[in-house]
């Protein structure tokens, strides 16, 4: 009777070892991040994400959102120059960074202007700021020297995760926005990727660069982050 008693408890026990093992498991699958390049086909989920601030707050100064046909012109547009990354957790697109020019004369032509959205309710994880990083080290490695951010304010989330990422404020443009009822200002940031050299060579097209095993090594970086988050 002891040993058949010895051998329940040691079923039990297995099987609530076995359970809290698939439980670990799939909590891990269920959160599991992954940053990767934009494709064409992500543009309703990453849509879907811009959308909630056009039409909730003054973060974008868009008073109507885009047209799904609007949206994937903009993608075609900015990365066939710049670098747009997608994070996901578990499949589902969560947040998205890019780059695009800042002003179009020539001599501006190594510093664009950077943006990020992540999906209503996942700030705060530290999601952005590795999103951001790996943006800014694919930029740096294509020969960029300077981003610019711009953020409608009071926006103190926002400002904190520039700030984390080592952007400093350059000035601000008073009042230059009208929507949700009232007058809204920009801060500008400026983060240097490296240091200023003499007649700096063109900065190097994403297609160029974006297979290369340096870009495989930033990414594989980041999603070895993301996963300490999961």
């Amino acid at each position: 009777m002891k040993n058949v008693r010895h051998l329940y408890r040691s079923k039990k026990t297995q099987l609530y070892l076995n359970y809290n093992q698939y439980l670990r498991i799939f909590t891990a699958m269920k959160e599991h991040y992954s940053i990767r390049f934009i494709e064409h086909s992500d543009c309703a989920s990453v849509l879907d994400i811009y959308s909630w601030y056009v039409q909730n707050t003054v973060v974008s100064f868009e008073y109507e959102v885009p047209s799904n046909e609007e949206f994937l012109g903009r993608i075609k547009t900015h990365t066939g120059k710049y670098p747009w990354l997608v994070c996901e957790r578990a499949g589902k697109i969560i947040g998205y960074a890019y780059a695009c020019d800042f002003r179009f004369r020539t001599a501006y032509q190594w510093s664009p202007e950077v943006s990020i959205y992540l999906s209503h309710g996942e700030g705060g994880k530290g999601i952005g700021r590795i999103l951001y990083t790996a943006l800014f080290d694919i930029l740096r490695l294509q020969g960029y020297f300077n981003v610019f951010g711009g953020l409608a304010i009071p926006n103190e989330a926002s400002e904190r995760l520039h700030r984390s990422t080592g952007f400093h404020e350059i000035g601000v443009f008073s009042n230059i926005g009208y929507k949700m009822g009232d007058w809204h200002g920009t801060k500008w940031l400026q983060l240097v990727l490296q240091q200023h050299v003499t007649n700096p060579p063109a900065p190097k097209p994403i297609d160029s660069v974006k297979n290369s095993t340096e870009v495989k090594g930033i990414l594989d970086k980041a999603n070895g982050k993301l996963a300490e988050i999961a």
